[in-house]
């Protein structure tokens, strides 16, 4: 801007051609405007190398390597059951409980014989559990667990 613009020193040389012998005034004028023509020609292969930079430098800054192995996707979050089934399962420990798990697939001590249900009862009956070979079936209830938990661990005195 010092150079150019309404207040630069070319546009102050244009203004001071008016002082200047008639003679010498075109051979000034061309000479001034030689200048700001070869002062703009500056600017733009200036502005145009820093484009051209810049985009070169944005080429091989956002450029992706195709041999590098996918990014693998973001993981999700727990269900909402799960969530509130843990902060349940906390709560309880924070009470003193504790919380058991065990097999789906039981036999038939832990899932009927150490409740008193005899061979003959309703629960036993094919239409309410699901047998497999050799005397196993799935898990009819939460019993068998509370079975195991008590079989396992040793009792306390009152």
């Amino acid at each position: 801007m010092r150079f150019l613009g309404k207040k630069g020193e070319l546009t102050a040389l244009l203004k001071s051609l008016s002082g200047l012998a008639e003679a010498d005034r075109p051979a000034a004028g061309q000479a001034i405007h030689a200048v700001k023509s070869h002062i703009d020609d500056a600017l733009e292969a200036a502005k145009a190398a820093a484009v051209a930079g810049s985009s070169a430098l944005a080429l091989t800054r956002d450029r992706i390597d195709v041999t590098l192995p996918a990014r693998r996707p973001a993981r999700g979050s727990l269900h909402p059951v799960t969530q509130v089934r843990r902060e349940l399962e906390r709560i309880f420990r924070s009470m003193g409980f504790s919380v058991e798990t065990g097999p789906e697939v039981e036999d038939d001590f832990h899932n009927f014989e150490a409740l008193n249900l005899p061979p003959g009862h309703p629960a036993r009956d094919a239409s309410d559990t699901f047998y497999l070979s050799d005397g196993l079936l799935l898990r009819t209830h939460t019993s068998p667990v509370q079975i195991r938990t008590m079989l396992r661990t040793p009792r306390r005195s009152a």
